[in-house]
């Protein structure tokens, strides 16, 4: 439980936000803004909800200056000038007092290479394995049967969730959160074809992760074949995202679930990619590019922009004369260049 002021002065440093309401409003709990009841706290980050504000039943909500006079209508208010990230400081700040941290140490069915080194703080879950030389920052934790490979390098404050597997020579930055399930360092997908077999490319790069990544579960990110696969700071990934060898991907870019990036692609800056999307090998997004969900990217893009190469969906009946006509462009393309092609009729 925080009471309203608790709230309010904890996040005065980065926001100029208004209480219009009693600081001592006791918060037991944070809740949507269709479900929340009168000890809950809940936002409305645009002015097309305000149907849902007007029927809410929550004790206080966060609302920008546009819904001022509504939310004030039914209760207390927040109001300040971006809450959608107000309440996502809410949220770190209700689980900064309310979480149960893994507490520091070493649990007994945990193996920990001699020769590995742990900082003090960390935390380390039942069997768990750090092999040689790998190094653990300081307030790290490692969660149940996660493996650390031989080399690896895990920063401070780093957590990796039951069932993460980091690779040999892998390195992850400081503040991270990695997911269940997620497989750091696996053998990207290397083969040369020889008389109708397949010879195995040997990956001998690694993976290099920033700091503050976050990563969802069950995602994969290959090793390098040569040099390093890399995920600078600030990326966010969400659940089974697929990341090809030698992909880089820039800082602060962020992925929704299922997007496959082939191999040796580049990734800039600040990019969003959509859920089921996919993006070619050795192709290169610019810094700033936004890509729709379920699109297929077969060419480098080098101006920022929102792009989409989708087929919208349709009835089936309609889908399909729309599939058959698709199939004679090229014929009618061909035809239309003869007619173009020919001299222009004499007038009369």
């Amino acid at each position: 439980m925080l009471l309203l002021g608790q709230i309010v002065q904890a996040l005065a440093a980065d926001f100029e936000a208004r209480l219009l309401g009693p600081d001592d409003l006791q918060i037991t709990a944070l809740a949507p803004i269709e479900t929340a009841t009168a000890g809950q706290l809940s936002f409305v980050a645009h002015p097309k909800y305000q149907s849902k504000l007007a029927q809410s039943s929550a004790g206080c909500v966060v609302v920008g200056p546009a819904l001022q006079a509504l939310a004030l209508e039914r209760g207390a208010a927040i109001v300040v000038d971006q809450p959608y990230l107000y309440f996502a400081r809410i949220t770190q700040l209700w689980k900064l007092r309310h979480a149960r941290p893994a507490p520091a140490g070493i649990h007994p069915s945990a193996v920990v290479h001699e020769r590995a080194r742990l900082a003090a703080g960390v935390a380390v879950g039942p069997f768990a394995l750090i092999e040689e030389g790998a190094e653990v920052g300081e307030g790290a934790s490692i969660g149940a049967h996660s493996v650390v490979g031989a080399g690896a390098v895990i920063g401070a404050h780093t957590q990796l969730a039951v069932r993460v597997s980091v690779g040999q020579g892998c390195r992850i930055g400081q503040r991270c959160i990695v997911h269940p399930g997620v497989v750091i360092g696996a053998d990207g997908f290397g083969f040369a074809p020889d008389g109708g077999r397949w010879e195995k490319i040997e990956q001998l790069g690694a993976v290099r992760i920033g700091d503050d990544v976050e990563i969802g579960a069950n995602t994969c990110i290959d090793r390098g074949a040569l040099g390093d696969t890399v995920i600078e700071d600030g990326v966010k990934l969400d659940n089974l995202i697929q990341i090809g060898h030698n992909v880089h991907v820039g800082a602060h870019a962020a992925m929704a679930g299922c997007v496959g990036v082939a191999g040796s692609a580049r990734i800039g800056a600040h990019c969003t990619i959509g859920g089921g999307a996919v993006v070619l090998g050795h192709l290169s997004l610019a810094d700033g590019v936004h890509v729709s969900a379920s699109s297929v990217v077969t060419r480098s893009i080098s101006k920022p922009g929102l792009y989409s190469g989708l087929f919208p969906i349709d009835d089936n009946a309609s889908w399909e004369k729309n599939a058959a006509t698709l199939k004679q462009l090229h014929g009618l393309r061909e035809r239309i260049k003869q007619l173009e092609a020919r001299p222009p009729a004499p007038t009369p």
